[in-house]
């Protein structure tokens, strides 16, 4: 698997980035470079919250927002703000950052071909993503129950901050509803990467589903089939909710890295 990540071009996980079942994520090393220097150019007073809703569509520029205002002329207001106010020029830039990272991205996914994932846009939003993972360990419990309840593919949600690539997208389970693995109230996930402080800008959407698939086995994930609870489904706000509470936690605490016989 590794020779596959080098071959195109996507970052390498080493064994060690993988959960034990009784700790939370390790740290995933990758090399920064300049990541914290260009994050500076893509950041606004509220892109540092992952859990923040992404813009919902790339904005163009309005060219005539360019003209220059004519000397001791008001600016005429709305109620949504100055009229003819146009794009900071740092917002533009990131905005066309993330398209170009995430057509790539698209594009790097479509080329592989060996139906570990498939990415479908929610409502041709590029900054909105349901990814289907079709295959986790075959000697898990967890493939033995997608199996036998006929599950094609675990369905997770990511969605994309305004200064991605250099803040983490967020990312949610919505079908099936799982129990352990990493997964919590409403299909959060607890893994480091996902995290400003865990985050790279190297890291890519199929690796860190590699890396999600290997953790949702090694903390002994399985399909709910309790009644009544495997058919209620999970939510966005309670996801994030329990995110943003977990993440304050591993702040204070800290994060446990798996033992070094785990590799």
């Amino acid at each position: 698997m590794a020779t596959l990540l080098r071959k195109i071009g996507l970052i390498r996980l080493h064994d060690r980035d993988t959960e034990d079942p009784k700790h939370h994520q390790g740290s995933l090393k990758g090399t920064k470079g300049n990541q914290k220097n260009n994050a500076k150019h893509c950041q606004t007073t509220n892109e540092t919250n992952i859990l923040s809703t992404p813009e919902i569509k790339a904005k163009k520029l309005d060219q005539h927002s360019k003209d220059k205002e004519r000397p001791g002329k008001e600016k005429q207001q709305t109620a949504g703000g100055v009229v003819g106010a146009s794009i900071p020029p740092h917002r533009q830039h990131c905005t066309q950052v993330r398209t170009r990272r995430l057509m790539k991205e698209l594009q790097e996914i479509r080329r592989l071909g060996d139906n570990f994932i498939t990415v479908e846009l929610v409502d041709d939003n590029l900054f909105d993503w349901n990814v289907k993972l079709h295959q986790v360990d075959k000697d898990s419990a967890l493939w033995q129950d997608m199996k036998e309840t006929n599950t094609e593919f675990i369905l997770l949600n990511v969605t994309f901050p305004d200064n991605f690539p250099f803040s983490p997208p967020f990312m949610r389970v919505l079908t099936p509803r799982l129990e352990n693995g990493y997964v919590l109230d409403g299909g959060a996930i607890c893994m480091e990467l996902l995290t400003p402080r865990g985050w790279s800008s190297a890291y890519t959407v199929e690796a860190v589903m590699r890396q999600f698939a290997a953790s949702l086995v090694k903390g002994q994930g399985r399909i709910c089939r309790k009644a009544g609870k495997s058919k209620k489904a999970f939510s966005r706000k309670e996801a994030e909710a329990t995110f943003k509470s977990l993440v304050k936690t591993h702040e204070k605490y800290g994060w446990v890295s798996p033992p070094v016989s785990d590799g």
